[in-house]
């Protein structure tokens, strides 16, 4: 008995996406245990696949230390300085490009205040630095501006060349 040619077609479309189905559920075989190709079984398997997914509460262990997933670890001295030195090089040369540096340079400076008092040498270790980003922090206030930034260029870039200074006297800080 020979096949009629769209009836053959039909075959070779239907098999991959039975096994597609198969394959997709997440325990493996369906749940039916019958053959996928098989009309009602493949519409179990498809069906079966969501509850086979994982659910997305926690796990218990997850469930011990909340807000583990909320925050990020603190960055490392060693690498939040190395963000701040990558500013070195940088000044305010057009209104765009010294808006992102002056933001950058504050954000750098953040980032490494965090770095220092998260350290598990404590924040007695660094205490120069956190001082001094204290006082650029009580002088620029809440005001993240440009403007404002810009009226405080000379201590943002002062008190980054003061901390760089220091750190390249503790090189056990951050290398």
């Amino acid at each position: 008995m020979r096949i009629p040619r769209p009836l053959r077609a039909a075959a070779l479309v239907a098999l991959p996406a039975a096994l597609l189905v198969a394959c997709s559920t997440a325990g493996g075989p369906p749940a039916t245990g019958g053959s996928p190709a098989a009309g009602a079984g493949a519409a179990q398997a498809t069906t079966a696949a969501p509850r086979q997914q994982p659910s997305a509460t926690p796990a218990p262990e997850d469930a011990a230390t909340p807000g583990a997933m909320d925050t990020p670890p603190p960055v490392r001295v060693r690498d939040a300085f190395a963000g701040l030195q990558a500013t070195l090089g940088d000044g305010c040369t057009t209104e765009g490009q010294c808006a992102y540096f002056l933001g950058r340079v504050y954000d750098e400076l953040e980032e490494l205040d965090r770095a220092m008092k998260a350290d598990p040498k404590g924040p007695g270790h660094f205490p120069e630095p956190i001082e001094w980003i204290a006082g650029l922090r009580t002088a620029i206030g809440t005001d993240r501006s440009y403007p404002n930034l810009r009226a405080h260029q000379d201590e943002l870039v002062g008190t980054r060349d003061r901390i760089n200074t220091w750190m390249q006297d503790h090189p056990d800080d951050y290398r």
